[in-house]
């Protein structure tokens, strides 16, 4: 007959960093706990109590409020499986400090008949149930909330203090070896962090970058700082060392510790849950100006400006368009997105997004169809006769747009004012009306449920109202700074004096957005149509001499072309309406359709040659998956 296998006698030994506490010779009221202690205390006891079979189960700098501890996991195995026949611990607060699942567990114990021993606490339940065990449990819980609440308090303390509550610097930064809560900017990593701002100026979006930075070899921010022996992956292992990602890229661009602030309590965790969770911007606390800073505030904007604006789907050439994010419909206030390749040509033309949306014209009446390249050719003509202005007269310049912007901010803020004025009568108003309606209601004139209508709906407008009232009161009060803005736009044209090309980064670094209005004359490639420029700091801006008169032969030859082309137009109409009347229009169509069909599917198939060719993948007349799209970008 096989032997009996013996059950094991397990000994549990717990210690977080929160349960340091070991005794000195002036204070001995708190025993050590550290893992050896607990050992020497639990073996003797069980050699005292002739216990055998001893087997150690041990988690060390882990908390008590987490029940996914190895050693724990690993002993709760053995008693599911019936392999244990006591269990001993130092106190019950070794076990856990949530005294819910403590109560479940120890209800497992109980099932699976196995002896709980407490030695501190005097628990045994071979002797018995312990009614005071659950006020203990709850006691250790408590304890585990008070030092959550101590160790919030120090963070606030820091905070007030104006210091970093986070032990890492941010990639482009390292702590001051003799005072660690002041930054001192790294050059060599904030060379990159510049450098991504700038990329990302030029139109190039996360995804982008990442694969170039990968491409040259550069250290991901974990592995540098690994290098140089600071931060938070020091001892940790790093596969791909110079593999950056896009979210990486994606952190640094919304970051504002470039800056030069402090940005504290970006996450948050309950004393029960040792995961942070990110929190919303709107709830971070920011001190600024608390270290040196490696971005400027206009580049910081400008960048969190173009990634909100800009939709990144692929497209025939694989890029978002330099315009992209800064064209919106005069009419409807709608996004302007770019289309490529629809007709068989690399011409790239924005149109009204809000059209396309079903049903299609309810939203905006028409497209505002309109090719990019006449839009970039027009900015890049609007910023030559700047520059040029601001060269040839500098004070002259200064005045104009100082002007310029006093009168367009006098404007604006009289409206505000007057907005302001109206909510902030009507806010009066109807407090008025909610204390009338609760007095009637109270005298039994007006019905509960009525009044409850009334009180709901004259409730949501006092917080629309109120919302409406901060936002005008940030805008009025900015309205004085007419003069700060007017430096900063001098500022930018000057440095781009003589500059021969618009570049993208000169487009991002200027314009603010572009509305596109409709064609005069709807339907014809050849008629004028309205565009209007807003720069940044400045908005709408024109030099004095910006619109140069015809000579009277350039008139005449403009009037000329123009009349051929009605003529033309006339002719085609004409033809069309021979056409409809001898019933012959239907067999013109479907001829003509066929034969310009074709072209264009034969030379959108020769364009999704050339992009596979170049690592693009694209088919005429297919849409990308997300992961396509990914490859593409």
């Amino acid at each position: 007959m096989a032997k009996k296998k013996e059950k094991i006698t397990a000994l549990y030994e717990r210690l977080s960093h929160d349960d340091e506490r070991p005794g000195t010779d002036d204070d001995q009221q708190f025993e050590s706990n550290s893992i050896t202690n607990q050992k020497q205390i639990l073996e003797a006891f069980a050699k005292k109590s002739g216990f055998t079979n001893i087997v150690h189960f041990t988690d060390d700098g882990i908390s008590g409020l987490r029940f996914d501890r190895p050693g724990f996991v690993a002993m709760m195995d053995e008693v599911e499986a019936g392999n244990v026949s006591v269990v001993c611990i130092k106190d019950m607060s070794r076990f856990g400090r949530d005294y819910l699942q403590v109560g479940i567990y120890t209800e497992t114990l109980r099932k699976n008949g196995v002896r709980l021993i407490a030695l501190n606490d005097a628990v045994d339940t071979a002797k018995g149930d312990d009614e005071f065990t659950p006020f203990r449990n709850i006691m250790n819980e408590w304890y585990a909330r008070d030092t959550s609440k101590k160790i919030r308090s120090a963070y606030q303390a820091k905070n007030l203090a104006g210091k970093h509550t986070s032990s890492a610097v941010p990639y482009g930064y390292r702590k001051n070896k003799d005072n660690k809560d002041l930054w001192l900017i790294d050059e060599e990593a904030a060379a990159i962090v510049r450098r991504i701002y700038d990329m990302t100026m030029e139109g190039m979006g996360p995804y982008q970058i990442a694969t170039k930075l990968s491409e040259e070899h550069i250290e991901i921010p974990a592995y540098y700082m690994q290098l140089r022996s600071f931060g938070l992956w020091k001892t940790r292992e790093i596969q791909n060392p110079y593999k950056w990602g896009s979210s990486t890229i994606a952190h640094i661009l919304r970051n504002p510790e470039y800056l030069g602030h402090t940005v504290n309590f970006k996450t948050r965790k309950h004393f029960k849950d040792k995961k942070s969770h990110y929190v919303e911007p709107s709830e971070w606390t920011i001190i600024e100006n608390t270290h040196p800073a490696i971005i400027d505030q206009e580049t910081y904007d400008n960048v969190q400006r173009l990634r909100n604006n800009i939709r990144r789907y692929p497209d025939g050439w694989g890029e978002a368009h330099p315009l992209s994010g800064l064209l919106y419909c005069a009419d409807c206030g709608g996004k302007m997105y770019v289309h490529r390749t629809n007709n068989g040509k690399r011409i790239a033309q924005f149109t009204c997004a809000e059209y396309s949306k079903m049903p299609i014209g309810e939203r905006c009446k028409s497209q505002h169809r309109i090719g990019a390249e006449v839009v970039m050719k027009l900015i890049s003509e609007a910023l030559k006769e700047i520059v040029t202005f601001s060269e040839q007269d500098e004070e002259a310049f200064r005045k104009v747009v100082r002007d310029t912007l006093t009168a367009q901010r006098s404007t604006e803020s009289k409206e505000q004012e007057k907005r302001l004025a109206t909510c902030r009568s009507r806010m009066s108003e109807l407090e008025t009306m909610l204390c009338k309606i609760y007095e009637d209601n109270t005298l039994g004139k007006l019905p509960n449920k009525r009044y409850m209508a009334l009180d709901a709906q004259y409730t949501h407008e006092q917080q629309e109202l109120e919302a409406e009232i901060t936002a005008l009161q940030t805008v009025v009060d900015m309205s004085g700074n007419e003069e700060r803005s007017a430096a900063k736009f001098i500022a930018l044209v000057k440095r781009y004096q003589g500059f021969d090309e618009m570049t993208i980064t000169m487009l991002n670094e200027f314009v603010e957005k572009v509305l596109i209005h409709e064609r005069d004359i709807k339907g014809c490639q050849d008629s004028p149509q309205t565009i209007e420029i807003y720069f940044n700091f400045i908005g709408k801006f024109r030099t004095p001499d910006s619109t140069v008169p015809l000579t009277a032969e350039e008139q005449i030859k403009d009037e000329a072309l123009l009349a051929e082309k009605a003529a033309l137009r006339e002719k085609r109409r004409l033809a069309y309406q021979k056409r409809r009347d001898n019933g012959k229009d239907a067999a013109y169509q479907r001829e003509y359709q066929a034969r310009v069909r074709g072209k264009k599917i034969a030379a959108k198939e020769a364009i999704g040659a050339e992009d596979r060719a170049n690592g693009i993948y694209y088919l005429p007349n297919q849409h990308y998956t997300r992961q396509e799209g990914a490859q593409a970008l």
